[in-house]
């Protein structure tokens, strides 16, 4: 029996060595490599629990030595290249009129050109004051464009592609530039002078007279004080072949485009202002002719009242025709507010 026992002891303390020699049976405190613990991928079946039985051992395969991991520096973030700028306009970008210009000077002895049935003495009214009074605090004047891409006949530096003949979408090219040069020569003399560069005839020139006036009206609204509205156009004369160019004096260097105011009536819609309007327009007229002999065309009464219904003191002022240069129309609106800027600012607070 002692010797049963023995053999038995002896034979299991050799299975222990055995298995500790192999690694087989874990010891008590040892570390157990990383590699041998095996995250479960979610949904795999769990372990089998310790009381079933152990399935066949198998021969443990070699272990691959690894890479050992490394932290890798993230790479360092690279600027985003600068988008290209856009290609300069080419002389073949550049648009060339066709037309002839044929340079004149448009005089008048009536101050005029009624094209409506309704009466009109401009003439007593050119030596009046401006029929205006300017308030001393806040905007006074506002200067817009409701065809804002009229242009004029390229010359020299004033080059610009054309969107349609006469038209072009650089403000810097258009009826916009003479309206800023406007603004500016007129706040020389201390008056406050908005100037709306909003283009409201692009895409569609057909109801650009309906944007400009919700413009006109946000403008009121916001500076309830705007006593005058200048809606500052290009005028047209010619056809196809010929174009005119109205010049004050062909012989002056630079040469200042003719200008012309056109008042609208109640010929065929409510306009309560509108001779308002014109004694203003002729006011203007008769300054700017006696500083700037032939500055001005005879002012056109219309039937139409393009937004001049909105205040009791809007005109619209065509500087120039299609066959002046921006230069000239910049010229003639230098002379008009020298003209008419010394009497505007004498009506601030009266």
């Amino acid at each position: 029996m002692r010797f049963k026992i023995l053999s038995v002891v002896l034979l299991t303390a050799s299975f222990t060595l055995l298995g500790l020699a192999s690694g087989a049976v874990p010891v008590l405190g040892a570390d157990v490599p990383a590699a041998e613990i095996v995250s479960l991928p979610t949904g795999a079946p769990s372990p089998a629990p310790s009381d079933a039985p152990s399935p066949a051992p198998t021969a443990e395969p070699t272990p691959v030595p690894t890479a050992e991991l490394t932290s890798v520096p993230s790479p360092e973030p690279t600027a985003e290249p600068e988008p290209a700028a856009p290609a300069a306009d080419t002389e073949a970008d550049y648009w060339t009129p066709d037309a002839e210009v044929v340079t004149t000077t448009i005089t008048w002895t009536d101050p005029i050109k009624n094209s409506t049935s309704l009466s009109a003495d401009g003439q007593s009214l050119l030596t009046a004051d401006p029929a205006i009074s300017l308030p001393a605090e806040g905007a006074q004047i506002l200067i817009i464009h409701t065809h804002a891409t009229e242009a004029y006949t390229p010359d020299g530096a004033d080059r610009y592609p054309s969107d349609g003949g006469y038209r072009t979408m650089d403000t810097g090219q258009s009826v916009v530039r003479v309206g800023e040069a406007l603004a500016q020569a007129l706040r020389a003399w201390g008056l406050n002078v908005i100037h709306d560069e909003g283009i409201y005839d692009w895409p569609s020139y057909n109801g650009s007279y309906a944007q400009s006036e919700a413009a006109i009206r946000a403008h009121l609204e916001e500076e309830p004080g705007i006593a005058m509205v200048i809606d500052l156009h290009r005028d047209a004369l010619g056809t196809e072949e010929t174009v005119y160019r109205t010049v004050a004096d062909r012989e002056a260097d630079p040469a200042a485009a003719q200008i012309m105011f056109v008042v609208g009536t109640d010929a065929n819609l409510s306009h309560p202002n509108w001779r308002d309007n014109l004694a203003l327009a002729m006011s203007l007229q008769g300054l700017a002719e006696a500083k700037y002999p032939h500055l001005t065309r005879p002012t056109l009464l219309s039937a139409y009242r393009y937004n001049q219904q909105l205040t009791a003191g809007s005109l619209i002022l065509e500087v120039g025709t299609t066959g002046n240069t921006l230069r000239e129309a910049i010229t003639a609106v230098e002379q008009f507010a020298d003209a008419v800027g010394p009497a505007l600012a004498a009506r601030v607070g009266a």
